[in-house]
């Protein structure tokens, strides 16, 4: 279904030159090398018991968009796996809801336009939240992450919640660590991701790392050479590709505009409160 809402207003991206780097990641073995925007703002406040510095906790609830916090992507795209532009327009913000749109429309060398946004900060050890809802299609990435790496000259270090939507009863969990995953794993989501907006957190420790959704523990890395060690942006994005059909299924056009929708985002670091009732971190240390 077209689970984009209306009205809408689109987002625009920030005037200022942002794009200072670019960042080479691989999607499981694929030979494209996604660009990320890099250059963004760094609060070291200490947290207790890390090492990693972070930025405050925070809760988006997306009543109004937060340029202090958000940069969106825009005008480029992340490599020849990738078949759209990222777009300032696929970014919309609607009844509390901000939208990552995927739509037909010629940008630059690409037939299709998509959506992204990232933090200007970055954040280390906590737990971390999103309540989403996918559309539906294949050859699609509907994408909760975070990541670092050496456009901010830092190793590559990401943790990740993708839903490849020609699947929508599955989530991928994934992490990289100086750029060397392999530590993905497919969990269910009783219900589908498109017919609800369902929960995903992980809880990022220095011992450990724990995926859940909808409150219910999925996945858990505790070996310490799998485990992220520097402190990342947190990115949403909605993107498809021609190429990787081993992964993503084979792209067919949608033929309608297609959105991955955002309700609320949230960190909390370790040691801090939680800070609403819903929040995985009120019940899970």
């Amino acid at each position: 279904m077209n689970s984009n809402p209306k009205p809408t207003t689109a987002i625009d991206a920030p005037s200022l030159s942002y794009r200072a780097g670019q960042a080479a990641r691989r999607r499981l073995g694929s030979l494209g090398a996604l660009l990320l925007a890099a250059v963004g703002a760094f609060v070291a406040t200490p947290s207790y018991a890390q090492d990693i510095p972070t930025s405050p906790s925070f809760v988006d609830d997306f009543k109004s968009f937060d340029r202090a916090r958000w940069y969106v992507s825009d005008g480029w795209n992340n490599g020849s796996h990738q078949n759209c532009t990222w777009s300032k327009g696929m970014v919309e913000l609607s009844n509390n809801v901000l939208s990552l749109g995927f739509e037909k429309q010629t940008l630059k060398d690409r037939d299709y336009v998509c959506g992204e946004i990232q933090t200007k900060q970055r954040f280390g050890y906590g737990t971390y939240e999103a309540r989403l809802k996918t559309d539906t299609g294949s050859g699609l990435n509907a994408a909760f992450f975070t990541y670092i790496g050496p456009s901010d000259k830092q190793p590559w270090d990401e943790i990740d919640f993708e839903v490849l939507t020609n699947d929508t009863s599955k989530v991928q969990v994934n992490a990289y660590i100086a750029g060397k995953g392999k530590n993905e794993k497919l969990v269910d989501v009783p219900g589908g991701t498109e017919n609800a907006f369902n929960d995903y957190a992980f809880v990022w420790q220095k011992d450990s790392l724990r995926w859940y959704v909808n409150g219910q523990l999925v996945n858990t890395i505790a070996d310490p050479a799998k485990l992220p060690s520097h402190a990342q942006k947190i990115f949403f994005s909605f993107w498809g590709s021609d190429t990787m059909k081993g992964w993503m299924g084979a792209f067919a056009d949608p033929g309608r505009k297609l959105s991955l929708q955002i309700e609320r985002v949230a960190f909390t670091a370790l040691g801090e409160p939680c800070q609403f009732p819903e929040s995985l971190a009120c019940s899970v240390k």
